[in-house]
């Protein structure tokens, strides 16, 4: 049941509708049948993996609230050394459900990529041996969900809050609706209370909700959807093409995954918000960053958040890493001795990262890319930090702050040749089309005509994509657009719902030939 089909909006208006006119006791009930016939209706049978990682995960945090709860039977000078008497249990369980899950995980999603990668080996030891591949549908939405659950239990066991002890509310947290395609990824302790909270019809949550979800549709159906065209075209067989044509069709790729993915998640957030939920935010401007950490640290935000203090910390503050550190401040010393094991930590989050997006050697060749980069970045900041003295550069001017946005950008659209491509080895040859033979009268020879759309298209995509930047560099200048909206009177404040809406009649939905009602974020 994909967002932009006519089936999802009306399970929606049906579940708010229900929702405000059932008792406020049972409303949290209603958010779980309209998410259980949601996955039912397009995941079938796979719900199936939903109820399995809630299940672990409700054991889990019984089990851990068990233990964490035998402090609180003595005296509370005894209580730390009764909950380090437990520690083992409580690792056990949590390493455990992280098995029970990731696991799972590495079946449905990477399974097949690895035998297929060690048949070869296979091969040659045991002589036409064959390694069985797996035929399990993926869920929907499975390593969010997954992701999201043992947070959950990581949280409960390190005591930030106590276990849920109803089941199907914690099921309801599990998979709730709106977020199941692509997230966020949200924390138990700011979601769940607002999932069981009990309300009243809220005209200003239902005007937040649905000018939030009109402008997800307007980038996802408007932008995205359009630039897919010519990004499927050029991709599905990029040999065709001149460098330039492939640099023209990677540029459209970067539109079409931003309007794809920020889209989503605003009709995610839109639609939650509707039932007075307001999930975590997921992107900040990601196009305004000024270095490639400061990109990562604006788009996709709850993956980020969950990577560092799930991951990064844990490994950071380890003690083997520790015992890193001291070997090569001892042994190598500098700058470089120092930043090693962070260095480390950072190359395995984006190693994570990348095979997180999918299983295929393109997504690991684009974590170890944005490792690297970072890395470098880290190395060398005491030597670009001298030479803008030397220069005389003023960081905060606008127009090195605009040098280091391209700067920022172009990094980002080279990685993408790597996610988009279809093999790691064509995402070089492309690069090297790129710079070694671009060929650029193509650009305004007509072959951009070529590609699928006609000129109207590229003018409803550069407009559209010149009114996304500006609503984007507006809140990054002043704030949130919506308040500002609120000062304006009734008139104004509907037409930004009713010009979204004739933009998507006009230009999305009545042009259905070039509608892809995927998400890209879907897959991963």
């Amino acid at each position: 049941m994909a967002f932009t089909s006519l089936s999802f909006l009306i399970l929606v208006a049906i579940t708010v509708v229900v929702y405000y006119v059932f008792p406020k006791k049972l409303q949290w009930a209603v958010l779980l049948a309209a998410s259980l016939a949601f996955y039912c209706i397009g995941g079938g049978k796979t719900v199936l993996y939903v109820f399995y990682t809630a299940t672990t995960v409700y054991a889990a945090g019984l089990l851990l609230g068990h233990f964490n709860g035998k402090k609180d039977q003595v005296p509370k000078e005894q209580r730390k050394a009764v909950m380090e008497q437990y520690k083992k249990y409580r690792q056990l369980v949590v390493l455990f459900t992280c098995l029970a899950n990731f696991v799972l995980l590495y079946i449905l999603k990477y399974w097949n990529f690895t035998a297929e990668l060690f048949q070869p080996l296979v091969d040659r030891i045991f002589h036409g041996a064959q390694i069985p591949l797996s035929s399990l549908l993926l869920p929907l939405g499975v390593s969010f969900f997954m992701f999201q659950s043992v947070g959950y239990v990581i949280d409960v066991y390190r005591g930030k809050y106590p276990p849920e002890r109803n089941y199907l509310k914690l099921l309801l947290y599990v998979c709730f609706f709106p977020q199941m395609v692509q997230g966020p990824i949200s924390r138990f302790h700011e979601l769940a209370p607002q999932l069981y909270a009990q309300r009243k019809l809220d005209y200003t949550n239902l005007k937040y909700g649905i000018q939030l979800a009109m402008w997800g549709y307007f980038k996802k159906i408007v932008i995205a959807d359009r630039a897919a065209v010519v990004v499927n075209t050029v991709m599905d067989n990029p040999w065709s093409y001149s460098g330039s044509m492939i640099a023209f069709g990677v540029l459209f790729y970067c539109i079409q995954l931003y309007g794809d993915f920020s889209g989503g998640i605003d009709i995610t957030r839109g639609v939650a918000r509707l039932f007075g939920i307001d999930l975590a935010e997921n992107f900040q401007r990601p196009l305004f960053s000024v270095s490639l950490a400061d990109f990562w640290r604006r788009w996709h935000i709850t993956l980020g958040a969950w990577m560092r203090d799930y991951l990064f910390y844990p490994l950071a503050l380890s003690k083997p890493f520790g015992k890193l550190g001291k070997i090569t401040r001892k042994k190598i010393g500098g700058k470089l001795g120092k930043i090693i094991p962070t260095s480390l930590a950072t190359f395995i989050i984006y190693f994570v990262i990348g095979i997180w997006h999918g299983a295929n050697c393109r997504y690991i060749a684009f974590g170890f890319w944005n490792g690297s980069i970072i890395t470098m970045s880290l190395l060398l900041e005491g030597k670009y930090s001298a030479i803008k003295k030397k220069l005389h550069i003023n960081d905060k001017a606008a127009w090195f702050r605009a040098f280091q946005i391209m700067r920022t950008c172009f990094i980002v659209f080279l990685g993408r040749y790597i996610t988009r491509a279809p093999r790691f080895l064509t995402a070089i040859w492309m690069i090297k089309e790129t710079f070694l033979h671009p060929v650029l009268p193509n650009l305004w020879d007509g072959t951009i005509l070529t590609l699928g759309l006609g000129m109207m298209d590229y003018v409803v995509i550069l407009l559209s994509v010149m009114v996304m930047l500006a609503a984007e560099w507006y809140q990054e200048k002043h704030g949130v657009i919506r308040e500002a909206l609120e000062k304006q009177g009734f008139l104004v404040q509907w037409l930004a719902i009713l010009i979204p809406l004739l933009v998507l009649l006009c230009f999305g939905i009545l042009r259905s030939d070039t509608i892809s009602s995927e998400f890209i974020y879907k897959q991963f």
